[in-house]
């Protein structure tokens, strides 16, 4: 059976985003899914692009009438996938893809044993600390949540079916695209 079902996991600043974004746009078989947050808005982003940002009150709300497969708390705001977004793909007969915080792989995976796991790591530590200060235009407020946080999340990438690391985009992202590939043959 071919695989329905990719999450890609990685400590924030890792690549992951990118990585499924690219790779949902070049390839018509996948659909990323667009995950709900209570964060910010930053710079470039737009609704829908690449969450669906809504307000604590309604995360709540959703959380209770039980639309999210899996939600989290990442940081400081919430997280979570909608039940919807997945069937609709597999509706289209295609394959979802997406990226998650790693609290969520483990509900996915319990909800959806054959689902596929990758796990982007970064280069090094103080390699992925650059890329959220530069990314963020400055040093976060939760960049020490955040680095504590990755240290964590790089312990479980061997439980993930694939690692990927993140040094060089181009080159990582090619072993990306070969892995999810083969994945939909």
């Amino acid at each position: 059976m071919k695989t329905r079902l990719i999450i890609v996991a990685a400590p924030s600043g890792a690549g992951k985003s990118s990585f499924v974004e690219k790779l949902s746009k070049e390839n018509p078989r996948l659909v990323d899914i667009v995950t709900y947050t209570t964060r910010a808005m930053r710079k470039g982003e737009s609704e829908g692009q690449p969450y669906h940002f809504i307000s604590s009150e309604d995360f709540q709300k959703k959380i209770k009438e039980g639309f999210f497969v899996e939600w989290a708390k990442v940081h400081t705001n919430f997280y979570g996938t909608s039940f919807e977004s997945i069937e609709n793909a597999w509706k289209q007969d295609k394959c979802a893809i997406m990226d998650i915080d790693i609290q969520g792989v483990a509900t996915f995976k319990a909800k959806f044993p054959d689902a596929k796991t990758v796990f982007i790591l970064p280069p090094s530590i103080d390699e992925l600390r650059r890329r959220i200060e530069k990314r963020d235009g400055g040093v976060p407020a939760d960049i020490e949540v955040r680095m504590a946080n990755a240290e964590k999340e790089i312990r479980e990438a061997s439980k993930f079916d694939y690692q990927i690391v993140n040094d060089v985009f181009e080159q990582s992202y090619s072993q990306f695209k070969k892995i999810v590939e083969e994945l939909l043959a």
